[in-house]
């Protein structure tokens, strides 16, 4: 019911930060956690891909320089995904999970807290 009255950005912002509330959980506890990380990396793969295919649609009135940023950073969140799937250490989630964080709080309107990751 919540999500009925919020704002397409403020879902969009709670959305990031429950993707990167997964990767930071991983992060904490990597012995007792690591094996929810493929399921954590696909949820914020598949976020990735809704959240860059509508900002850039061409009927999104974004300007053009934000529609390329955001593929831009969606490509490097993808790069850095099929890093860790090859390479699992809990250091490399950090850069996600601040991603993440910042994107949400720039949809909020707000700057990032400094105790993030």
């Amino acid at each position: 019911m919540a999500q009925g009255t919020q704002s397409p950005r403020e879902l969009e912002a709670n959305v990031l930060i429950k993707a990167a509330s997964r990767l930071q959980a991983i992060r904490d506890d990597w012995d007792g956690r690591r094996a929810e990380l493929h399921d954590a990396l696909t949820f914020n793969r598949k976020l990735w891909t809704i959240l860059v295919t509508s900002a850039t649609d061409a009927e999104n009135p974004l300007p053009q320089e934000i529609k390329n940023n955001i593929a831009n950073l969606a490509l490097f969140i993808f790069n850095r995904t099929m890093a860790i799937v090859a390479e699992p250490t809990p250091d490399k989630l950090a850069t996600l999970v601040n991603i993440n964080r910042e994107v949400a709080a720039g949809l909020r309107g707000m700057p990032q807290q400094a105790n993030a990751a």
